[in-house]
Formats: C-alpha cells, structure tokens, sequence
C-alpha cells in the first residue's frame, strides 16, 4: 500500500473511531451530565497520531454524525470548540501525563464557555453538567493514550505515531 493510500485509511479509520465513540453516552446519576466516550478517545487519537491528523478526522466525524442524525449543529460547534482547544495544547506543550489528562477539561470549559454564549445559559450551569464528564476524560484520557500508542506501535501504522511523550 503506498503512502498516501495508507493516510488515507488511517484518518478515514480515525473519523469513524471519533464519529461512532461520539454517539456512546455513559449516564450521569443527574439527567444533563452524562458523559460522551469520544472525548478521551479522541485526546488519545491527537496525542499519537498529532493535531492535523485529529482535527481532519474530527471534521469529517462531525460530518458523519450530522448527517446520521446524532449530532446537531450545537453539538459540532461545541465538539469542534474541544477539538481546536484540546488539540492545540497538545500539539504546543506535547503528551506527557499532565497535558493529557487535563486538556479534555480545559476544552470542555472552553467548549461550554462557547456555548454559554450561543444558547445563553450560565456558564456555571453548564459547567456544573459537564463536570462529571471532565472528571471522567481527566482520569481515563492519559491511560487510553498510552493504549492507542502501544496498540499502533504493533501496526504497519507505526511511522504514524507523531509525539515523543515529554515530562
């Protein structure tokens, strides 16, 4: 397989990992804060695989999920908000335990932050909901990372994995 044929299958692989993980929902104890699997998923896909490769796939899983109906226009924009956030930081300050476990809250904040401001709730309020979700992408981002390189590392996509982990 050349190349570019092999890039291809990757993000387009990437793109549905983000797209189908996104429409899995744990439930919180309280209605509003359950939490969304595509969150540490797709901080560990930017983590080994780097931000162009993440935010190309994120785009087109946003696409896939609008047009299968899981995702609204708010649900992309604020999706897209995390991505731009979280994704940045990473590809700025690199992977080690630290950055990854607390980019998935930063971009949350900043992705309600963006929301607050759309639909106009309180930032507290949706804050508050998203919580539960931020302390589950703190805690589990770090070790699906460390999955999804170990796992790539045994592929022929070995040559993809972008960051060397620091601190």
């Amino acid at each position: 397989m050349n190349n570019k044929t092999k890039e291809i299958t990757l993000v387009a692989l990437l793109s549905i990992i983000i797209a189908i993980s996104g429409t899995f929902k744990l439930p919180g104890l309280i209605p509003g804060t359950e939490f969304q699997m595509s969150a540490p998923i797709a901080i560990g896909i930017c983590a080994t695989f780097g931000f162009k490769k993440y935010i190309t796939s994120g785009i087109i899983a946003s696409f896939i999920n609008l047009i299968m109906g899981t995702h609204t226009i708010l649900n992309v924009v604020v999706a897209m908000v995390f991505r731009v956030v979280a994704g940045g930081i990473i590809s700025y300050l690199g992977t080690g335990i630290l950055i990854v476990s607390l980019v998935g809250p930063i971009g949350t904040f900043v992705g309600r932050l963006v929301m607050s401001f759309i639909v106009g709730t309180p930032l507290k309020a949706l804050v508050i909901a998203a919580t539960p979700g931020m302390i589950y992408t703190l805690l589990s981002s770090y070790s699906i990372y460390k999955v999804i390189k170990s796992i790539v590392e045994k592929t022929p996509y070995n040559n993809y994995v972008k960051y060397i982990e620091v601190g």
